[in-house]
């Protein structure tokens, strides 16, 4: 039987938190601990987090991986669309 993951995200304003979780007869086991980006290399943590975790398909960790890249885009792109404060310049 094929491990189901999850991938927990903590959406903040500073940064996000990512962590895997296997879920298996019915509990849920973290696999991860949280890794906060960009405070921290958080894909190559849960990266190498994944690599010792042998019985988990190298296909489900590339997608794993992929979704993490995706999110920290995603995130990143959010910040980046803050309009900046408009400066009432009444001089």
């Amino acid at each position: 039987m094929k491990p189901k993951l999850q991938l927990n995200i903590l959406w903040l304003d500073n940064k996000i938190g990512l962590a895997i979780d296997q879920f298996q007869s019915g509990e849920r086991i973290p696999l991860t601990s949280y890794f906060f980006w960009p405070e921290t290399d958080a894909w190559g943590q849960i990266k190498s987090e994944l690599e010792t975790k042998l019985w988990i398909k190298n296909s489900d960790k590339t997608e794993l991986l992929y979704g993490i890249a995706t999110i920290m885009n995603q995130w990143q792109s959010s910040k980046n669309k803050i309009p900046a404060p408009i400066k009432n310049d009444t001089t």
